[in-house]
């Protein structure tokens, strides 16, 4: 079965890259082609297809899907994904670090979107919400908005984002000239309307993009903006965003435009460098404590071997950065020879949570 059939899988808005400068950037695509290049697919179903001896790995756990979610996972499953392997003679993966951020990307992608929207209610919602009194659709409108089917930021999430931001104003004026009150629309009325647009004849056949930038410039720009200056303590967009889709973040955009008085002009390449910004705190999830990182090292039995005393490596930062992903790599790299040794010391697999990762992480950056 090829990668390409499981790209089928991705969804409408698909973000092929997740660029970051913490090291988790990586490509679905490419996260695709490691499933079958590593076998993974014989033993693993991505929604329905392929293997059916494991968990279906399409099947959303969490929109809380970060690093560290994926790396405690394959680390708990591990034993017994060894073995099934081994039982089925199927050769154990070797993962790098490159391939474990590809493997994240694919599936932070199949996992993390919207639920499914609905065309027929997107239309009824068009007239109910008086879009078309602004906005041209089968016919003639009465006022002076883009006709629908040219509505051509319906293929990029971002470039969405971007429009119903710059247009609040005018919108905002527009209510006001006709006595309406501003129409709130939840997420899910956004994706129902998104579906309808997306489904005329004139959009119908346009592709959909999603990707993500580095992030080096989003910062800046969230300055240059103005944006820092109100997005500061309980305002603070750092986590804020942890669980949201990027409609979830369209929608709040309209539902908060009343209240913003004067909102900068932004380009669709500085919108998608400023949501990069935002959106990477929260896929990366929350930062893990060292403290209690160094329990978890001694309560989990790691310094029994990585003490740097019983010939195994010493874990320590040098010149070594740790993230859950490399941590991904290693598990696959070091496992089987990790748990053979364990074995012959009556030591336990430790089984370790999201936090447990990203504490140990953390202290495993500090350890010297």
């Amino acid at each position: 079965m090829s990668a390409r059939h499981f790209l089928r899988h991705l969804p409408l808005f698909l973000p092929l890259v997740l660029a970051a400068q913490s090291g988790t950037g990586g490509d679905a695509y490419r996260g695709a082609e490691v499933l079958t290049k590593e076998n993974c697919i014989q033993c693993h179903a991505i929604r329905g297809d392929g293997g059916k001896t494991a968990p279906d790995l399409g099947v959303r756990t969490s929109r809380q899907y970060t690093p560290a979610l994926m790396a405690s996972t394959m680390w708990n499953h591990a034993p017994a994904m060894w073995s099934a392997m081994s039982g089925q003679g199927v050769a154990r993966p070797q993962i790098s670090d490159s391939q474990a951020r590809d493997l994240f990307a694919y599936f932070y992608s199949i996992r993390y979107f919207d639920k499914p929207g609905e065309a027929e209610r997107g239309k009824r919602l068009f007239t109910d919400k008086h879009c078309g009194e602004c906005h041209a659709f089968g016919g003639e409108s009465k006022g002076p908005g883009k006709p629908v089917n040219e509505w051509t930021s319906m293929s990029d999430p971002v470039a969405l984002v971007q429009e119903m931001w710059n247009h609040s104003g005018l919108m905002k004026r527009a209510f006001a000239s006709r006595k309406l009150e501003w129409v709130a629309l939840t997420s899910q009325d956004l994706v129902d309307l998104t579906v309808f647009v997306q489904n005329l004849p004139a959009l119908r056949n346009k592709p959909y993009t999603f990707w993500l930038e580095d992030t080096k410039d989003g910062e800046a720009l969230f300055k240059s903006k103005g944006c820092e200056g109100c997005h500061v303590g309980t305002l603070s967009l750092d986590h804020r965003l942890t669980g949201q889709t990027l409609t979830d973040v369209a929608a709040a955009l309209w539902n908060h435009a009343p209240r913003m008085v004067d909102s900068p002009m932004i380009s669709t390449d500085e919108m998608r460098q400023i949501v990069s910004y935002l959106w990477e705190k929260q896929y990366l999830g929350a930062p893990g404590n060292a403290g209690r990182g160094s329990r978890v090292f001694e309560s989990k039995h790691c310094a029994t071997c990585h003490s740097g005393q019983s010939g195994t490596p010493y874990l320590g930062r040098g010149e070594k950065v740790y993230s859950p992903i490399a941590m991904v790599a290693v598990l696959w790299k070091h496992g089987p020879a990790m748990l053979e040794r364990m074995r012959a010391k009556q030591i336990e697999w430790p089984r370790l949570s999201a936090d447990d990762m990203s504490d140990l992480v953390a202290f495993l950056n500090t350890k010297p």
